[in-house]
């Protein structure tokens, strides 16, 4: 299994964007072989910005396997449903000229929890919207993600459904969305730090599923909270789900990341890299 890092590690959206390109020369100088670039983090969507992106990791050796993008799919209106499609088509555009095989996809949540803050207090489990349920918000999810499948197909960019908090907090529900797209365009990404029960069982259920898995650590504490995750533990599971696909890592400690990013590093190809 090879081994990236998130830009997200060194930004938190707390503080200045991390420019990518400091994230690149930090990656190689580490040992890491790939990069996944945050879509948020980055400083434009211009052509030359891009290029010069694509062609600094070639200069330093390292792939970019994946690009995390935000949108959301839990909404009433076909209207807002239809904004986060054309977001998620450019985006899949964005990754195909960077050369990136993958994005990041959210199923999205109700938003009846304001604050991500809160949310993350309750794990990521927020009441529908009234008048709504879940089922609804399922139909939505599979509607909206089978309508980004052409593009991602032409595009060669597969769309990687994450655990990621909101209504994909419940693996079901999560399987349930990618079995009912029905599209080997769409596979999972398995985060192993957003499971709100046992991560070993979680990631179990989803490792036969998975193209790639983002690694959390926690150095410092934890942004949100934190979690002891035993590595070696994690690989052998993967391994005997037959995943052999990226392994990118996720700072989400406060410690500075120039620090913590190294350690991370070791654990991870302690673990994986054998």
């Amino acid at each position: 299994m090879r081994i990236a890092v998130s830009t997200y590690s060194y930004w938190h959206f707390k503080t200045e964007k991390y420019p990518i390109e400091k994230v690149i020369e930090n990656a190689a100088a580490i040992g890491f072989d790939g990069v996944e670039i945050l879509h948020r983090q980055m400083a434009e969507e211009g052509p030359a910005y891009l290029n010069n992106l694509k062609q600094l990791a070639f200069r330093h050796g390292l792939a970019l396997p994946m690009l995390s993008i935000h949108q959301d799919f839990v909404a009433p209106e076909k209207e807002e449903r239809q904004k986060n499609i054309a977001h998620t088509e450019r985006c899949i555009a964005i990754a195909s000229q960077l050369g990136i095989p993958a994005i990041r996809l959210n199923s999205g949540r109700w938003k009846t929890i304001k604050s991500f803050d809160d949310l993350m207090k309750v794990k990521g489990n927020e009441p529908p919207l009234s008048g709504y349920s879940g089922d609804d918000a399922f139909a939505w999810c599979v509607e909206s993600i089978q309508k980004c499948i052409p593009a991602a197909a032409a595009a060669g960019v597969t769309l990687c459904l994450e655990n990621h908090w909101g209504l994909t907090t419940s693996i079901d529900m999560l399987l349930r969305i990618w079995r009912a797209v029905d599209s080997p365009w769409l596979r999972i990404n398995a985060d192993t730090g957003n499971f709100p029960g046992d991560p070993y069982e979680g990631i179990s259920q989803l490792a036969p599923h998975a193209a790639i898995v983002q690694a959390k650590t926690y150095y410092g504490g934890g942004e949100w909270y934190t979690l002891d995750l035993d590595y070696k533990r994690i690989a052998g599971i993967l391994r005997n789900a037959g995943f052999r696909g990226w392994v990118s890592l996720e700072m989400e400690g406060k410690e500075n990341p120039e620090t913590a990013v190294p350690k991370s590093f070791d654990v991870l190809k302690k673990a994986f890299g054998a």
